[in-house]
């Protein structure tokens, strides 16, 4: 029902009245995970901003994310017998799971009038407390037809919509949030996606004309730094949004200072990382070693590390949830209690919360085709976005070393991903994916799970008994999917980048495919294929005692410091409380 006038009050303020009277962070965040209903995600990206989100309210951190309603979804993944992709819009409605707001504002797009409106969705903690998120919405009758569809498909259409999207992301969220009377004391922008906001920062702080002599800028620079916080993701060159400015005088032109931005952003072309970047006081990287990468790409930046982290109550499986809860309580709110779980829980209850998470896996993998896994032998899971450089296809380097292991020592593997459409790469690597999967048909038995999505990753991160990741190094900027595995016991095998740099402990944690050397496919694959052979599988197999020991491992040691909560506090007292 939309907003109607009671009383001389628009009935859609009294759900804002308990977010706008406290002083709140601002995240601003192109995908969101809310929930597995609502597909406002593609990936990693929107699933950390989801886990932020929930941190917060565990924590009672005064936040309101700002993000588009991306009506239309992410897409929906279809694959053939042959391991061929096709994308489905995968629409939601946020009529059924968020309140729509009465205010509008209005931008200047390509010189014509875009209104924006907005949906509140609230986060609900488990216990208590609660986080506002904002949707903003083209999909107004006030808008020509093309422009009601900017907000509808995430990471959709030409280089044109992407920025339209970030304009209304940016400058639109800053706008919405004046108007629905939030007090606003920082903003964080997770990924540069949003850094436009920044830009808008500048008008609203810019100098009274009187204040500025001949020749100066009226634009107050440190002001608008000492209220942002930005977040860079990825090493990856395709990830860092960039714009010509042909494109942005066309669709910017009286909007913003071209100049300005120029200045700020870059000469050739609107570098999202790098305006933001300009305009951030506190910047970090993801891990300890993307930091590291990220202050030598941006010479002239300070660039802290702040590890990511995984939302304890989300991605623990509910087997063991309830020995946690029993042995170690109160560490979906204190996650460090988890130090504690392998002197408190014993061995066989460790196992048997693992076999029932594994069963419920083998169960939906079964239901969602026709391959049958044995529980009785050891599932290696692999589950990312499928593209070049997150080498999907590397423990396929030799299918001959593959059955040789297989026959030793039997395994299973479950993989899952989606290329994003525009990535012919990534949707061969899929198909040459299902090439191998009919290649080693009767020696190894292999699941490729359709449409990943958060259900599907809870599933996997559980009910697997080894979680692989094969990044090329060093791009791999964090990676959280090893995180979530941990919180249900499931140890680690990958290569020496991102988190796992800090979290490996060989044979404690889990284990290291490599060394820290820039990635070789080559080698690589020789050191993956001689640690199942020599250390994994033989460890599985013949000494179940140590194999528990490892899954203690990574609860104990992994578990207890990468999750969102850790993150989180580390925002506060570093970026947040400056």
């Amino acid at each position: 029902m939309p907003p109607t006038e009671a009383g001389g009050e628009i009935e859609w303020k009294p759900l804002l009245d308990g977010f706008v009277h406290e002083h709140r962070i601002a995240y601003f965040s192109m995908e969101i995970a809310l929930r597995n209903e609502i597909p406002t995600y593609a990936g990693g990206l929107g699933v950390l901003a989801g886990d932020t989100l929930r941190a917060a309210v565990d924590l009672g951190l005064p936040l309101v994310a700002v993000s588009l309603v991306s009506r239309a979804g992410y897409f929906r993944q279809g694959l053939d017998a042959e391991g061929r992709q096709t994308e489905a819009p995968d629409p939601w409605s946020p009529e059924r799971w968020a309140h729509p707001l009465g205010a509008k504002i209005a931008l200047e797009i390509e010189g014509r009038s875009v209104w924006v409106g907005a949906w509140l969705y609230v986060l609900q903690g488990r216990l208590k407390g609660a986080q506002p998120v904002v949707l903003l919405d083209t999909d107004l009758e006030e808008n020509r037809p093309e422009d009601r569809l900017i907000t509808h498909y995430l990471y959709g259409g030409d280089e044109a919509y992407r920025l339209k999207q970030e304009i209304v992301l940016g400058i639109g969220g800053v706008r919405m949030l004046q108007a629905l009377g939030f007090n606003i004391r920082e903003y964080h922008m997770n990924e540069g996606h949003s850094a436009l906001l920044a830009v808008e920062l500048l008008k609203v702080f810019a100098y009274r004309r009187e204040e500025v002599r001949a020749g100066e800028s009226p634009y107050d620079v440190p002001r608008v730094r000492e209220v942002c916080n930005f977040t860079t993701h990825t090493p990856v060159a395709a990830g860092q949004d960039q714009f010509p400015y042909a494109l942005v005088s066309r669709l910017m032109d009286g909007t913003a200072d071209i100049g300005m931005m120029r200045r700020l952003a870059g000469d050739e072309n609107l570098n999202m990382t790098r305006l933001a970047l300009s305009l951030s006081e506190y910047v970090n990287g993801v891990a300890k070693r993307h930091a590291e990468l990220s202050n030598h790409l941006f010479p002239g930046y300070t660039v802290h590390a702040v590890t990511n982290g995984g939302h304890p109550y989300t991605w623990t499986c509910p087997e063991f949830a309830r020995l946690y809860n029993r042995y170690v309580p109160g560490w979906c709110h204190e996650p460090e209690l988890l130090t504690r779980a392998d002197v408190s829980i014993g061995d066989d209850e460790i196992w048997q919360a693992h076999e029932g998470a594994k069963q419920r896996l083998i169960d939906q993998v079964r239901t969602l085709g026709s391959t049958v896994l044995d529980p009785a032998l050891p599932i290696i899971g692999f589950a990312r976005r499928m593209t070049a450089y997150k080498r999907p296809d590397l423990l396929f380097s030799s299918l001959e070393r593959l059955r040789a292991l297989a026959r030793k020592r039997p395994f299973q593997l479950v993989i899952a991903g989606k290329a994003h459409p525009r990535d012919d790469g990534g949707k061969a690597l899929i198909e040459r994916i299902h090439g191998h999967m009919r290649e080693l048909a009767g020696a190894v038995t292999i699941a490729f799970l359709p449409n990943y999505d958060m259900e599907k990753a809870r599933l996997m991160v559980a009910g697997v008994d080894i979680w692989l990741n094969t990044p090329q190094r060093p791009l791999e900027a964090s990676g959280t999917s090893g995180m979530k595995a941990a919180f249900n016991g499931v140890p680690h095998l990958s290569v020496l980048d991102g988190w796992w740099i800090e979290g490996c402990i060989e044979g404690v944690t889990g284990w290291a495919i490599g060394g820290a050397e820039e990635s070789q496919n080559g080698a690589d694959a020789q050191s993956l294929y001689a640690k199942l052979d020599d250390v994994v599988l033989p460890m599985y197999y013949d000494d179940r005692a140590s194999w528990i020991r490892v899954m203690k491992g990574a609860i104990c040691k992994n578990a207890s410091f990468f999750n969102s909560h850790r993150m989180m506090r580390r925002y506060v007292s570093e970026a947040y409380s400056r």
